[in-house]
C-alpha cells in the first residue's frame, strides 16, 4: 500500500461517503441460449429493481449465479451495467473467489468504477481451515488493493460454503482494519448468530444486513441495516415497505406477508423458482434458464409456486422483459 493511501486510509478523509442501508438484491443474472450473460436483460430487471425501491444491486452474489461466472464475464457485465447509466454508489459486487488473485482483480475493478462496497465471500474451497488464514487472506486483498475507498461486507454463508467468519475473526478483521470492513451480510439462517453479530459491533458502525426478509423487522430494531434477499428480485416494493414502516403499528402484519411470500417460493430451488416468476411476469421464458448444474424449475413445479403466489396476491408492477 503506498503512502499516500495509507494516510488517507488513517485519516478518513477518502472514506467517509454514505453507506448503503434498505433493501439491496443479489441480482439474478439472466443467460442467452447458448448460456452466455444477457447484459441486456440484466440491465432492464437492475432498473426495475431500483425503481421498486431497491437501496442497492448487489451483482454477482450466490442468487448471481455468480460461481458460476468467470471472472471476465462479471467484469464485462459490471461495465455494461456502469455503462449504462446505473450509480456505482447503489452496486455492492460480489468479489469474493477461491484465487486470491482473481478476488483482489475483481475487488480492484469495483474500487475503480466507484462502487459502494464489495461483498467477500472468504475462499471457499478449502474447509476446516484456521481462523488466522482466513484472516490472511482477507488482510491480503485489502493491502493488495490498497485503497481508502474500499468497503468490504463480509459474506457469511455457511449453508452453502461451508467456511463462514466467527465472531473472533470479525473482531480481528474490524480491529486491523476498522475504515476497510464496513459490515456483513448474514445468510446463516441462524437469527442467534445474527443478534451475537448485531450485538457486537453494530453500536461501533459496523452494518449487519439479514440475508432474508423473514429476519428484516428484527434486525431492524436491534441496529441492523437492512436486508440483502434473494426474494427481493420479485419482491422488492413490499421489502421496502417493511424497511420503511418497520415503525409502524403494521410492521408485524407486513413481516407476516413477506414471510408467505418467501415461504412459497422456498419449497422450490429458490434460483430456478425466482427466474421461473421473473419469466412468468415478463412473457419472456428466455428468464427460466440458470447455467448448469443448475435446471429450470419444472413445469408443474412452476404452475405450483405461480398458483400459490396468485392466491396470496403477489404482482410485480412495472416489469418488463
Amino acid at each position: 500500500m503506498s503512502v499516500r493511501a495509507r494516510q488517507a486510509w488513517e485519516s478518513g478523509s477518502e472514506a467517509d461517503r454514505p453507506r448503503l442501508s434498505g433493501v439491496l438484491a443479489p441480482v439474478l443474472t439472466p443467460f442467452r441460449s447458448d448460456l452466455s450473460p444477457d447484459a441486456a436483460r440484466f440491465v432492464r430487471h437492475c432498473r426495475w429493481l431500483l425503481s421498486q425501491g431497491c437501496a442497492g444491486l448487489a451483482v454477482f452474489g450466490t442468487t448471481s449465479e455468480a460461481n458460476s461466472l468467470s471472472v471476465e464475464e462479471r467484469e464485462a457485465l459490471l461495465g455494461e451495467l456502469l455503462g449504462a447509466g446505473i450509480d456505482p454508489g447503489k452496486v455492492l459486487p460480489g468479489t469474493g473467489c477461491c484465487a486470491l488473485t482473481d478476488t483482489v482483480r475483481l475487488t480492484h475493478a469495483a474500487v475503480r468504477a466507484g462502487c459502494a462496497g464489495v461483498l467477500m465471500l472468504p475462499p471457499f474451497y478449502y474447509k476446516g481451515v484456521s481462523e488466522e488464514g482466513l484472516f490472511r487472506s482477507f488482510a491480503e486483498v485489502i493491502e493488495r488493493v490498497g485503497d481508502a475507498r474500499l468497503r468490504v461486507y463480509l459474506y457469511h454463508i455457511p449453508p452453502v460454503a461451508q467456511v463462514g467468519f466467527s465472531q473472533k475473526l470479525v473482531e480481528r478483521l474490524v480491529t486491523a482494519y476498522p475504515r476497510t470492513v464496513a459490515g456483513m451480510k448474514d445468510s446463516s439462517g441462524d437469527w442467534n448468530n445474527t443478534k451475537a453479530m448485531l450485538d457486537a459491533f453494530a453500536s461501533s458502525g459496523f452494518d449487519v444486513f439479514a440475508g432474508s426478509e423473514r429476519f428484516l423487522l428484527a434486525n431492524l430494531r436491534h441496529g441492523g441495516a437492512g436486508c440483502i434477499t434473494a426474494t427481493g428480485n420479485v419482491n422488492a416494493a413490499a421489502i421496502d415497505r417493511l424497511f420503511r414502516e418497520w415503525r409502524t403499528p403494521r410492521a408485524e402484519q407486513l413481516q407476516e406477508e413477506l414471510n408467505a411470500v418467501r415461504g412459497a417460493i422456498e419449497k422450490h430451488p429458490v434460483i430456478p423458482a425466482l427466474k421461473a416468476i421473473v419469466a412468468n411476469q415478463t412473457g419472456d421464458p428466455a428468464w427460466r434458464a440458470p447455467r448448469p448444474p443448475l435446471v429450470e424449475l419444472p413445469g408443474a413445479q412452476a404452475e405450483a409456486l405461480l398458483a400459490e403466489l396468485r392466491r396470496l396476491g403477489f404482482q410485480m408492477p412495472g416489469l418488463s422483459g
